[in-house]
């Protein structure tokens, strides 16, 4: 049973590197300011570091709950978040992904690398196969995931994906990304 914190938690999926364009920390910040402003929390890898950082602290400055599940081997690697309001050290990464997705209420990939398509795949994935049905939102900044956007559309168009708009959405602006994650309509503002 996954610790309750009395509110929805987002699942972000993001580097532990901040990549070379400064647009992408801005927006993993703007991501944990909006998940807060929205009344939800955060869980996430349980990294200080890259983007995981950035969103981690952002959430947690403005006052909202973040609960981060590290693998011990990622612990030292990754400098787990000693700031957190709850962190899990578990012993494997499939741990930390079953952890990460039973707490959540809605899934967000940012920008990263390869963990974090791991990650974004998995969920994807699971809710394809009917092991969910919460949602999942690409957070598109500065188009960084436009080759992975062709890629889906190819598989597609080739009839190995099926309607993936059914799987997952993507918006350019975190509040827009955060609004849909939450199931918040978008004509709505919050705050």
């Amino acid at each position: 049973m996954p610790f309750d914190f009395g509110r929805p938690m987002v699942a972000v999926f993001c580097g532990s590197r901040r990549g070379y364009d400064p647009l992408f920390a801005s927006a993993a910040r703007e991501t944990g300011e909006e998940i807060a402003r929205a009344g939800a929390g955060l869980v996430y890898g349980g990294g200080n570091i890259g983007l995981m950082g950035v969103v981690a602290d952002a959430v947690l400055a403005a006052g909202a709950p973040v609960y981060g599940v590290i693998p011990e081997s990622l612990a030292a690697k990754e400098v787990a978040h000693g700031g957190l309001t709850r962190l899990d050290v578990v012993a494997s990464m499939h741990e930390r992904k079953a952890r990460i997705s039973a707490a959540a209420s809605g899934f967000l990939a940012l920008p990263g690398g390869l963990g974090t398509l791991d990650e974004f795949f998995e969920i994807v994935t699971w809710k394809q196969l009917g092991h969910h049905d919460r949602p999942i939102v690409i957070l598109n900044a500065g188009g960084f995931f436009e080759p992975l956007l062709s890629t889906v559309a190819k598989m597609t168009t080739d009839g190995f994906v099926s309607d993936p708009a059914r799987l997952f959405t993507v918006y350019p602006t975190p509040a827009d990304a955060v609004r849909t994650v939450l199931g918040v309509p978008l004509a709505s503002r919050l705050g």
